[in-house]
């Protein structure tokens, strides 16, 4: 508690950057308000338009299909025009796109057809925003002030994760769901705000060629980039291999502690609010371990934290609380740790003109598996058990941290060692492209 304290205090040369402080305040309202619509957008529909279970469970595919249908193609877009406009836009989208629930409410012409638009549109402009803001934080800041910038926004993400769900039902609760929504609306607006506010001009991007290649060539360049990294292919792979087998996990965690752990939504909700600070102490941890331990030992200690999730199928009677608490915890702690310091060696390491791309793919692949794991951990509760199917991905993710063992990874110290050891592959990337005048120099259409 003492070290969250102190992760509290005004401390670090961003404190006096203005400019990421901007960046910081509209993003924190941002998220707060966030946490609102995702509770209450669904609620509209089961509240007011009466939707059934298959109608409310569509509204969640729906919502995160922009993620795996928009993520490869935003990241171009994002390389290739300057990032505070597109960031400014994605927030007065959403603010009036979201703002349409409640009109359409008072007017008493709200749908269902409404509510996916809306819910489409939202996680579009999200794609957007969330791959301009990771690739806007390194021409924002230094570049020895990257992995704090990383801390303090995750800080204040993994706050609106643990108390914004409450928020949410009192608000919710008070007023009803669209004017609830209303509010997140408003959010955005003073998001974009802030964003208008931040002096410090972008550099345009830089061409490998005077002329733009096609998008198809800009997303096979940052698939290519990634995926023959030394660095990120192993990150990726153990990213992609968790998500897939917590998501197993998570997908029929609530249906276990309910039908077998006999838990009321109360109690369930609670070990979910404990756990969940975890992720607070790992924000104001992560750059003081960085600091202390290098980047590869960090990056493969809190790769290690799966190990905690086989409390879960282990939990039973009185232990049954306390056992879902810590595996949550510890998870949640290696899982921004990891976050925080894999972003951070990201930025470090990648151009300026491949940041958005990078983003984009690597997110595109971590991402992409995650309804896999969904539909496989229905299955297999449905047909082999619940707690056989816990147990199933509670190993699986437990392992996903041997591709980071087995490469270079491991070696790392700090950006600075990190730069220097990743600018061979960089330098190849460039002659790459050099070498492809007739392709770089094809027109989209």
């Amino acid at each position: 508690m003492r070290g969250l304290l102190m992760g509290l205090r005004p401390q670090g040369a961003l404190w006096h950057n203005g400019d990421f402080l901007c960046l910081w305040s509209g993003q924190t309202i941002s998220q707060f308000g966030s946490q609102v619509t995702q509770l209450a957008l669904p609620l509209a529909a089961i509240l007011v338009l009466r939707a059934t279970t298959f109608e409310v469970a569509a509204l969640g595919v729906v919502e995160m299909l922009p993620f795996v249908l928009f993520s490869l193609p935003a990241g171009v877009w994002v390389d290739r025009l300057r990032r505070r406009p597109i960031l400014i836009a994605a927030d007065c989208g959403r603010a009036l796109a979201l703002g349409s629930i409640p009109l359409a409410y008072v007017l008493g012409e709200l749908t269902l057809g409404q509510i996916y638009a809306v819910g489409f549109l939202a996680g579009l402009l999200t794609v957007f925003f969330d791959v301009a803001y990771q690739s806007y934080l390194p021409s924002l800041v230094e570049r020895g002030d990257i992995g704090e910038g990383n801390s303090k926004l995750e800080f204040t993400r993994s706050t609106a994760g643990v108390a914004g769900p409450g928020l949410a039902g009192i608000l919710v609760g008070a007023l009803r769901a669209p004017y609830a929504i209303l509010l997140d609306a408003a959010s955005f607006v003073v998001s974009a705000l802030f964003l208008a506010r931040i002096r410090r001009e972008e550099t345009a991007r830089e061409r490998v060629s005077g002329h733009r290649p096609r998008m198809r060539t800009e997303i096979a360049e940052g698939l290519r980039y990634v995926l023959r990294h030394p660095f990120m292919r192993p990150s990726i792979l153990f990213v992609a291999i968790s998500n897939f087998f917590t998501t197993l996990i998570f997908s029929i965690v609530l249906v276990y502690a309910v039908r077998q752990l006999h838990l009321s939504p109360a109690t369930i909700g609670l070990t979910f609010t404990l756990g969940s600070i975890g992720s607070l102490l790992g924000a104001v941890a992560a750059t003081r371990l960085t600091r202390r331990f290098g980047i590869g030992k960090t990056l493969i200690g809190a790769a290690t934290n799966a190990w905690a999730l086989v409390l879960i199928p282990l939990a039973s009677g009185s232990l049954a609380i306390p056992f879902l608490v810590v595996a949550q915890f510890v998870f949640a702690l290696g899982s921004v740790i990891y976050n925080i310091t894999a972003i951070t060696l990201s930025q470090a390491i990648t151009p300026d003109r491949m940041l958005g791309r990078m983003t984009a793919s690597r997110r595109f692949v971590v991402w992409g598996v995650i309804p896999l794991g969904g539909l496989l951990g229905g299955a297999l509760g449905s047909h082999v058990g619940l707690r056989e199917t816990l147990w199933i991905g509670a190993i699986g993710a437990s392992l996903a941290f041997v591709p980071l063992i087995l490469s270079p990874i491991r070696t790392i110290t700090s950006t600075e060692d990190a730069e220097v050891m990743a600018q061979p592959h960089n330098d190849a990337l460039l002659l790459r492209a050099q070498a492809e005048p007739n392709v770089a120099s094809s027109r989209e259409g």
